[in-house]
């Protein structure tokens, strides 16, 4: 007799609007539900290609007033989220818009809770401390790779380096509009990092040891990785192909609901102190170990890797589940390489007299570590750093 299926909880947005030229409705989208005056959260890359004076138009011809905070930077620390807070308090904003890559939106996410004015960031770094109410929330994605605009999670530098996260499903936006068209100016080195990143997301959903690794999170990781691997290296070679922008973005929203339900483990925990100490972005971060750290995992997930491996690479279908799962690594690695990311830390001026520091931060993360699907010591992320150095 089959086994039945264990008990589990799947969270996602109220909304999703998907399609090229989306992104234009934001102001109908945001009349429509009552919305009169919003904080819009930005970096100033997006303002200065006039990104963000499209977006603000959008929404005052339909009668919604915004007012813009554009001070967002990569790897948020504390300051930025606190202050468009403020600046959403002062502006008297009844909704908050985040307009950009995962930074943007982490802050977006926090601002529409800590605007509110009842709780304080320190108070609510783990999972579900976070309580709410918030202001309205609207996420539009500028890269297929985070996909914080269908997470209930922020990411949040703490200190010089230290990343701190908030998960709660308060956090989850009331409408993810994803354009296509807004990610067809990423660079070749951006549009490979975030896919990859995305990717990760899927790959550690699937093989999460979560209790609430659930077959609603497993179908989309999968899903997420037929689109994802199919179009990554198209995405590359040529950033206007419609066909592999839509594909990506999709593909990464998808990998973010799964992750979202069915979190995320030891490649992001070794990734973050590579981001946090040497401001690498976070998608190369994970690229720099993912192979690493799914060797480790195969002596207890070998079996899992295979099933899905095929999936990314359909050649691998024509070895046995040992030999596919074991494979699965080098071919991500491969394709790291082909889409011309850096394969070792050395190549992102990392140190090597720095790994020590790295592993004893990494095992901080323990709200992602245990979910790795086979235990991992301080020796253990020690060595992987090192395979990867």
């Amino acid at each position: 007799m089959a086994e039945a299926t264990s008990p589990f909880t799947f969270n996602t947005v109220s909304s999703i609007v998907f399609g090229e030229g989306a992104a234009a409705r934001i102001g109908e989208l945001a009349a429509e539900r009552g919305w009169n005056n919003v904080l819009l959260v930005t970096d100033p890359g997006l303002v200065k290609v006039g990104m963000i004076a499209r977006a603000t138009a959008a929404l005052e011809q339909a009668g919604v007033a915004a007012t813009v905070f554009s001070d967002v930077e990569a790897d948020p620390p504390e300051h930025v989220v606190k202050a468009a807070a403020r600046v959403a308090t002062d502006a008297g904003a009844d909704a908050v818009v985040g307009l950009g890559g995962g930074s943007s939106l982490d802050v977006a996410k926090l601002a529409a809770l800590l605007a509110v004015g009842r709780e304080e960031l320190p108070a609510i770094y783990g999972v579900g401390k976070a309580k709410g109410p918030r202001l309205p929330l609207m996420l539009i994605p500028t890269t297929a790779g985070t996909g914080s605009e269908v997470t209930p999670i922020s990411i949040v530098t703490t200190g010089t380096s230290e990343k701190m996260g908030v998960v709660s499903p308060v956090l989850y936006a009331d409408v993810a509009l994803l354009d296509p068209e807004l990610t067809w100016g990423l660079p070749p080195a951006v549009t490979a990092a975030t896919g990859i990143d995305a990717m990760v997301h899927a790959i550690e959903a699937h093989t999460s040891a979560s209790a609430n690794n659930n077959p609603v999170s497993r179908a989309l990781a999968r899903e997420a990785l037929r689109l994802m691997g199919g179009a990554i290296e198209r995405a590359v070679k040529d950033g206007s192909d419609p066909a592999a922008r839509a594909d990506m973005l999709l593909g990464s929203m998808l990998a973010g609901q799964a992750f979202a339900n069915s979190p995320v483990a030891a490649v992001h925990a070794l990734a973050y102190p590579i981001g946090g100490h040497f401001h690498v972005p976070h998608g190369l971060s994970n690229a720099l170990v993912l192979p690493h750290v799914l060797r480790f995992n195969a002596e207890t997930a070998g079996h899992l890797y295979a099933e899905i491996a095929p999936i990314v690479f359909p050649h691998l279908a024509e070895l046995g589940t040992q030999a596919r799962g074991a494979a699965f690594a080098d071919e991500l690695a491969g394709l790291s390489l082909r889409c011309g990311l850096g394969p070792r830390l050395r190549d992102v001026g990392i140190p090597e007299s720095a790994l020590e520091m790295m592993a004893d931060d990494a095992m901080k993360q323990t709200r992602l570590l245990v979910n790795n699907p086979r235990p991992l010591t301080r020796e253990d992320a020690l060595a992987i750093y090192r395979a990867a150095w």
